[in-house]
């Protein structure tokens, strides 16, 4: 197929996830013979933190303007599939621009699905409106569960399927490393996801002083006072994510407020520890139970009582056998091969 992606950002994964699900994607995509354009907003502070700038998978073209998309109208007419991303910058203008040419079918990618719904909700058109969402035939979710049937149902979704995030297993596997952090933790900050990272990193380090932490992504307030065994890491480039959580005995996953109590949303984050056969400790979401099995593939933590609980009470033969169990469910169910897969049978249906 000749595919088309108008995303929010491949070039870099400065202060975004987006990144590594479209490269994995992508990459996977052009494997399976695939022809793929990827159209990417040129914006300033993605320019400045690229990595890479040229991206070895497909094809990717930068453009300025929404009058600069008007060079690549041969490309998505002529495209099979065309997929639109969340948080495109003036994502209404541009999934209207593409509908308009396209000749294929027409996906919304929603990399963000609970924070669109509330957005949608509000008024708030900042990348999708509601009369849009009828006009795609398939609507790729980042959020599963009860979520889909809302899309449908409330918002006129032809088809809405769970689309979860993926993993690129060539570029996330174990290291042989020797763990040096006993808890760490990737994200950029997020008022709504603050309180969380308080509660399960930063007071269980204020409570296990003989162990030590860190704290790696960009954005985090000055203000923030962080314990003497709290490392603070502004930013850890994908290629580096593997070396990261091979230096975790545990890496913490922390879910946005709005993700949360829509539920079935795993973060990209979870997916590459996982992958990497790093233990991972979790709050608490509906559909957890459905991604991995607690207890077994992995834990779960409500409180600083529970996180100090696993550090200090999980044996080592334990905690190497959760990281082999979650990799192997992912290796088997999310990867990009899987979601290359997903995404080729919908198109399929759609055009039958």
């Amino acid at each position: 197929m000749k595919i088309v992606f108008l995303g929010l950002s491949i070039t870099s994964s400065w202060g975004n996830g987006h990144a590594t699900n479209y490269r994995a994607l992508v990459r996977e995509l052009s494997a399976r013979g695939h022809d793929v354009l990827f159209l990417e907003r040129d914006m300033p502070w993605y320019a400045a933190h690229r990595d890479p700038p040229e991206p070895p998978w497909g094809r990717t073209a930068l453009y300025s303007s929404l009058e600069e998309l008007e060079e690549h109208a041969a490309d998505v007419a002529a495209a099979e599939l065309v997929v639109v991303g969340s948080y495109v910058p003036e994502g209404v203008a541009a999934a209207e621009w593409v509908l308009d040419r396209a000749e294929g079918v027409v996906a919304f990618y929603d990399i963000d699905t609970p924070v669109t719904l509330a957005k949608l909700r509000q008024g708030d058109s900042e990348y999708l409106s509601p009369s849009l969402v009828g006009r795609f035939h398939l609507y790729l979710s980042f959020t599963g569960g009860p979520t889909l049937q809302v899309l449908e149902d409330d918002f006129g979704a032809h088809r809405a399927v769970a689309f979860h995030c993926l993993v690129d297993p060539e570029a996330y596997r174990p290291l042989q490393e020797t763990p040096y952090w006993d808890l760490g933790y990737l994200g950029t900050y997020s008022d709504d996801r603050q309180p969380a990272l308080e509660r399960l990193l930063i007071e269980p380090a204020q409570r296990l002083p003989d162990c030590e932490f860190a704290v790696a992504g960009p954005q985090y307030p000055e203000q923030i006072e962080w314990p003497g065994n709290v490392e603070r890491i502004e930013h850890v480039p994908p290629e580096n994510h593997p070396g990261f959580y091979a230096s975790q005995r545990f890496t913490l996953n922390v879910t946005r407020a709005q993700m949360r109590e829509a539920g079935w949303s795993p973060s990209v984050r979870l997916f590459e520890a996982a992958a990497c056969a790093t233990p991972v400790i979790s709050d608490r979401w509906d559909g957890l139970d459905q991604i991995f099995v607690p207890g077994e593939e992995i834990l779960v933590a409500d409180s600083p009582d529970d996180v100090v609980h696993h550090l200090t009470e999980t044996g080592e033969d334990k905690r190497l056998a959760l990281g082999e169990r979650a990799r192997a469910r992912v290796l088997a169910e999310h990867t990009a091969e899987r979601r290359c897969e997903q995404l080729e049978a919908e198109v399929a249906g759609v055009a039958a």
